[in-house]
C-alpha cells in the first residue's frame, strides 16, 4: 500500500467543500469585533458580554477550522500542493499587514505627533520614540502596536499549518494535541518572556515584550491547533464533539452560566474577575478562560441547528468570505473613531458615534461584495481562461461559441 492510500485509509476522507456556516459565523465574529473596537458606548456592551469568550478567540478558532476542512483531503494527497497554497495566502496576509502599517506609520503617526490626542499617541509611542528599531522589528512580525497584532499572528500559524497537517496525515493527532498542550502550559509559566529574551538578545533589536503584541503566540497556538484537528475530524464525518456524552452538553452550559456572572460581578468578590486574574487572561489564554472557552463551543455545537438558521444570512455570509479585507478595513475605521476623540472623551456619543457606525458598516460590507465578485470573476475566467478567450478573434462566416460552450471551455 503506498503512501497516499494509508493516508486516506487513515483519514478516510470523502469530498470536501467549502462551508457556509463558518464562513457566516465568521462574519457575525468580525461584526463584534468592529463593534468592540469602535470607540462608541457600544464597545463596552459587546465586549465580552456570554462570559470569558471574545470576538477574538471565534475569529482565530473558526479560522482555523475552516483552513483544516479545506486543505486536509489535499494535505493527504499532496503536500507540496498544500504548502505552496497555505504560504502564499500567508504572504498575502502579511502584505496586506505591511500596508496598514505603511499607513499607521505614515498618516496616523503624522496625526499623533501633530495633535498629540492620548487616544492615538499612546497606541504609537514606541514607533514615535524609536521609529527605525520600531520598522525593522515590524517587518519581521517582532514589533507589533495594538490593533495590529492579529495578522502577525495568523501569518505564523498559517506557515506552520502544512507541517501540522502533514504530520496528522502521516501519524494522526495525538502527538500533535499532546505537544500543543504542552506549549500551552510552558505559556501559562513564562516561555514567551524566555523566547523574547532569546529574539531581543539574537537581533539586538530592543522592544519592550509589551510592544511585540497582546496576543501570547505559544498559547494562542492551542485554539489554532484545536481548531485544526476539530475541522479536520468534522471533514472525516467525525467531529469529536458529536462523541461526547449527553450530561456534557448540560454541564458546559452551567459552567457558562457561571462564567457569565464571574464576568458580570454577580457571585461576589471572590468570584470576581479581579480576583481569579491571571487564570482568566484573554492573551495568554489562562486555564480557566480555556475551560470557558471548551463549555462555550460545547454549548454553540448542541445549539447549532438554531444558530445555522439566524447566522446563515446576508450579510454575514459575505463579510465572513471576505474576512481579510473587512478586517483591514475595520481597523483603518477604528483609527479614524480614536482620532475622533480629544482631551478626557474616551468614546464618541449621539450623532458622531451613530454615524460613526453607520459609515464603518456600510463601507465594511462594501468592501466584503466588492472581494466576494473580485474572486467569483477569478474562479469563473481564471487568467489562462481569460488570455484564450482574448486570442480568439471571431473571422467572418464563423459563430461566437455560445455562452454554454464558453463556460464549458472555462
Amino acid at each position: 500500500m503506498d503512501v497516499k492510500s494509508a493516508s486516506r485509509k487513515v483519514l478516510r476522507l470523502g469530498k470536501i467543500q467549502r462551508r457556509p456556516e463558518l464562513d457566516a459565523l465568521r462574519g457575525l465574529f468580525l461584526v463584534w469585533m468592529t463593534l468592540t473596537h469602535l470607540p462608541t458606548r457600544l464597545s463596552e456592551l459587546v465586549n465580552q458580554p456570554f462570559g470569558f469568550v471574545s470576538s477574538a478567540e471565534g475569529f482565530v478558532f473558526l479560522s482555523g477550522m475552516l483552513v483544516a476542512t479545506l486543505y486536509i483531503h489535499r494535505a493527504s494527497e499532496d503536500s507540496d500542493d498544500v504548502r505552496s497554497k497555505l504560504w502564499k495566502r500567508a504572504l498575502r496576509i502579511y502584505g496586506y499587514h505591511l500596508i496598514m502599517l505603511a499607513m499607521v506609520f505614515t498618516v496616523v503617526a503624522a496625526f499623533a505627533a501633530h495633535t498629540h490626542r492620548a487616544a492615538i499617541y499612546n497606541l504609537l509611542n514606541f514607533y514615535l520614540a524609536h521609529p527605525a528599531t520600531a520598522i525593522i522589528g515590524s517587518l519581521l512580525l517582532i514589533y507589533c502596536p495594538p490593533l495590529l497584532d492579529i495578522l502577525p499572528m495568523y501569518v505564523t500559524f498559517l506557515l506552520l499549518t502544512p507541517y501540522i497537517l502533514g504530520v496528522a496525515v502521516r501519524k494522526g493527532w495525538n502527538s500533535i494535541l499532546l505537544v500543543s498542550g504542552v506549549v500551552w502550559v510552558l505559556a501559562q509559566f513564562g516561555l514567551r518572556t524566555w523566547m523574547h529574551y532569546l529574539v531581543v538578545h539574537a537581533t539586538g533589536l530592543h522592544i519592550p515584550l509589551q510592544e511585540t503584541g497582546a496576543f501570547n503566540l505559544f498559547a494562542w497556538q492551542a485554539i489554532w491547533v484545536l481548531a485544526l484537528w476539530l475541522g479536520a475530524k468534522s471533514a472525516q464525518h467525525q467531529n469529536p464533539l458529536s462523541r461526547l456524552p449527553g450530561y456534557i452538553f448540560p454541564l458546559s452550559g452551567a459552567i457558562c452560566l457561571f462564567f457569565l456572572g464571574v464576568r458580570h460581578d454577580w457571585l461576589g468578590s471572590h468570584l470576581a474577575q479581579e480576583a481569579l486574574g491571571l487564570s482568566l487572561d484573554k492573551w495568554q489564554i489562562g486555564p480557566l478562560r480555556m475551560l470557558n472557552l471548551f463549555a462555550f463551543s460545547c454549548v454553540i455545537y448542541w445549539s447549532r441547528k438554531y444558530l445555522t438558521r439566524l447566522v446563515l444570512v446576508e450579510p454575514l455570509l459575505t463579510l465572513g468570505k471576505a474576512s481579510l479585507e473587512v478586517f483591514c478595513a475595520h481597523v483603518f475605521f477604528v483609527f479614524v473613531g480614536l482620532a475622533l476623540l480629544y482631551g478626557e472623551v474616551t468614546e464618541l456619543h449621539g450623532r458622531y458615534a451613530l454615524s460613526l457606525l453607520i459609515i464603518t458598516f456600510s463601507a465594511l460590507i462594501l468592501v466584503a461584495i466588492r472581494e466576494v465578485r473580485r474572486k467569483q470573476k477569478a474562479r469563473l475566467f481564471p487568467p489562462t481562461a481569460t488570455a484564450n478567450r482574448e486570442s480568439f478573434r471571431p473571422v467572418s462566416g464563423l459563430k461566437t461559441p455560445p455562452a454554454e460552450s464558453r463556460a464549458a471551455e472555462v
